[in-house]
Order: structure tokens, then C-alpha cells, then sequence
């Protein structure tokens, strides 16, 4: 039968086996230098205090925007941010006519990322071809890359995210 051994038995055992050891030169060295705390790396945000922004579904809170296809909902985050960021649902109220929806274009912006809420839209994106996009899938579209719409499905919706609010869209 085994002997079950307490902490003092077990402590004075590891005294007996391990040798005691005196400090060296190297063991006495400051430890090396830690990395900055993440606390450090907090990037304090530009401009004035954002504000708090709720925004509620209303079907007739779309309007008329960019694209004579498709109407605009703003999330009113534009106005809370002071310009720094702009949230809108795109709804396609036509059915996708090539000549006008098929324009190649770019944005003047620092980032934009594009959700869909309803339906299907395939895009196509420079560098990376038409891509088909289902309800649940998104994108981004970096600075100035060129792009444009083939198709939507009939109701298509799209949550959009640009910075800044404001920017130029130039068509090519």
C-alpha cells in the first residue's frame, strides 16, 4: 500500500533531491524590457465625441441617393460620427437593366464594406472578377478600386459602411 505524502513530506523531499543553487551573473540580469500594454495602444479618437445613433425600420424612410435604381436608407451614424462614418441600406426598386446599373466606378474613400441583408447582387471588382453575393455574404471594396453591379435579385437590400461620410464616386 502506498504512503500518501503531505505538502510538508513532499517539500522537504525536493529539498533533499535538488542541490541549492547560488545566484550566477546571469541570473541576476534585469529581466528583458516588456512589450507596450494594449492600453498604450488605444488610438484616441478624432474630432468631437461621437454620439449615439438608433435608427428603426421604416419602409418610408428610403429616398432617393446615388443611383436612380435603388433608394437610400440612411442609419443617421453620419450625423452621430460628424461626418466620419456613413451606414445606409440600399434597396434596388428595378429590375438590373445592364446599360444604366453596369457602369464601371470607383469611390473616393478611406474604407467601405458592403453587407447583403436581402436577395443576391453580383459584383464585379477589379482584380477579383464578378462574385456572386447571397444574403449573409459581404464585402470589402478598398480605396479607388473599380467596380460595378451586373445583376441584383428583385428586392435586393444592402447594408453599406463607408468612411468618410461624405465621399465622390467617379465614373469611368
Amino acid at each position: 500500500m502506498a504512503r500518501a505524502r503531505t505538502a510538508a513530506n513532499k517539500k522537504s523531499a525536493l529539498q533533499k533531491t535538488s542541490p541549492r543553487r547560488t545566484p550566477t551573473k546571469s541570473s541576476q540580469r534585469k529581466p528583458a524590457a516588456r512589450p507596450a500594454r494594449a492600453a498604450a495602444r488605444i488610438v484616441k479618437p478624432r474630432g468631437p465625441k461621437q454620439e449615439v445613433a438608433i435608427s428603426h425600420h421604416h419602409d418610408e424612410d428610403f429616398a432617393a441617393g446615388l443611383r436612380s435604381y435603388a433608394q437610400y436608407r440612411d442609419r443617421g451614424i453620419a450625423e452621430a460620427t460628424h461626418g466620419m462614418v456613413r451606414a445606409h441600406v440600399v434597396r434596388f426598386v428595378e429590375r438590373c437593366n445592364p446599360a444604366v446599373v453596369s457602369k464601371l466606378h470607383y469611390h473616393d474613400t478611406e474604407f467601405q464594406m458592403v453587407y447583403v441583408l436581402k436577395g443576391w447582387v453580383k459584383t464585379e471588382l477589379e482584380g477579383k472578377g464578378e462574385v456572386l453575393m447571397r444574403q449573409g455574404s459581404s464585402w470589402t471594396q478598398p480605396p479607388k478600386i473599380r467596380h460595378k453591379i451586373n445583376d441584383y435579385s428583385h428586392g435586393c437590400e444592402l447594408l453599406e459602411i463607408i468612411l468618410p461620410a461624405d465621399f465622390d464616386t467617379v465614373e469611368l
